[in-house]
């Protein structure tokens, strides 16, 4: 288990570190591309969290973890989405900003698009949100539409913590089971932005549907479950009805200290990802394009090169919008 330094203490969007992508210069990035071609991208949302939460918790939550990764392995990260697709029971959930789940994919395609443009062709997307029913669906049409060689990884965070997100009745450190906004979720925050959290306003809930427990999954749909949450509706009402409060569970038993462990777990992991990426595929290489694509060598090349280089193209002369 790597040395993590919690809970966290600020964060680094605006640092003069060179973490962010936003917050270098043309030559900062060119010399970064040269020992370190891997950027992770953070997707979140705006989304009602109640009282004692931020609106921008799903955020927070993968881009201080990124923060954390890239200050271990000198990758880049690239400024978040604060936006989202959001699944029929959110709407109408006052505060939660929702956008379709058409614009969503786009917006994802496009970024890949523009990092692969940079020269980023290893890409670690990460979401804490729950669109993992979105962002691995506009991965695969980016490059169904593209056909050009990358390295394309989607991080579920709640999926990679398992266990470590998990009631005591299932293994984990938690009273009650993870769901949204709840003690777990609520750990985490205290653990990453303790700053953005107010515990005394804390408003808790019981969670009740119309089917009996056993059939649809819980928060992060780690439960295994048969049904994730997404893949229904009607199983129980929306919540601006059922639940007005913004979250699902008892937010009030938070602590950040039992949220270490699925941080730790979930940062170890995409660290190894990240080292075994470059160890395999060192800045600059990817996997042979014969594995990859059947466009032409001489259209390859030219794309690889991209469109600042003598005989070079830029991404889009393949198809536009992405």
């Amino acid at each position: 288990m790597g040395n993590w330094e919690l809970p966290r203490k600020g964060g680094k969007m605006e640092s003069t570190e060179k973490i962010y992508y936003q917050t270098m210069t043309k030559r900062e990035l060119e010399e970064r591309l040269k020992v370190n071609d891997v950027i992770l991208i953070p997707f979140g949302s705006t989304e009602n969290h109640g009282d004692s939460q931020p609106m921008g918790e799903d955020v927070f939550i993968v881009t201080r973890m990124c923060e954390m990764i890239a200050e271990k392995t000198g990758c880049t990260v690239a400024e978040p989405m604060w936006y989202a697709s959001h699944p029929f029971s959110h709407l109408g959930q006052r505060f939660t900003v929702p956008i379709p789940d058409d614009v969503t994919s786009a917006l994802v395609r496009s970024i890949i698009s523009g990092y692969w443009n940079a020269g980023f062709r290893k890409m670690i997307l990460m979401s804490s949100h729950g669109q993992e029913y979105i962002i691995p669906s506009a991965m695969q049409e980016w490059a169904k539409r593209y056909q050009v060689p990358a390295m394309l990884f989607f991080m579920d965070v709640w999926k990679i913590s398992g266990q470590s997100m998990m009631d005591k009745e299932h293994g984990g450190p938690f009273e009650t089971p993870f769901r949204h906004g709840d003690e777990a979720e609520n750990s985490v925050c205290l653990a990453l932005f303790p700053e953005f959290v107010q515990m005394e306003h804390a408003v808790d809930t019981e969670c009740w549907g119309f089917l009996p427990a056993g059939h649809i999954d819980k928060g992060g749909d780690i439960y295994g479950l048969p049904m994730a949450g997404q893949s229904q509706i009607g199983g129980g009402g929306v919540e601006f009805a059922v639940y007005p409060e913004g979250v699902l569970g008892k937010p009030s038993l938070a602590k950040a200290e039992k949220a270490f462990g699925a941080i730790e777990d979930y940062c170890d992991y995409v660290v190894k990802l990240h080292n075994d990426i470059l160890e395999k595929f060192p800045a600059g290489k990817l996997p042979e394009a014969k594995y990859m694509t059947q466009r032409s060598k001489e259209e390859i090349e030219a794309l690889l090169k991209g469109p600042d280089k003598e005989g070079g193209k830029h991404i889009w002369t393949v198809a536009w919008p992405s």
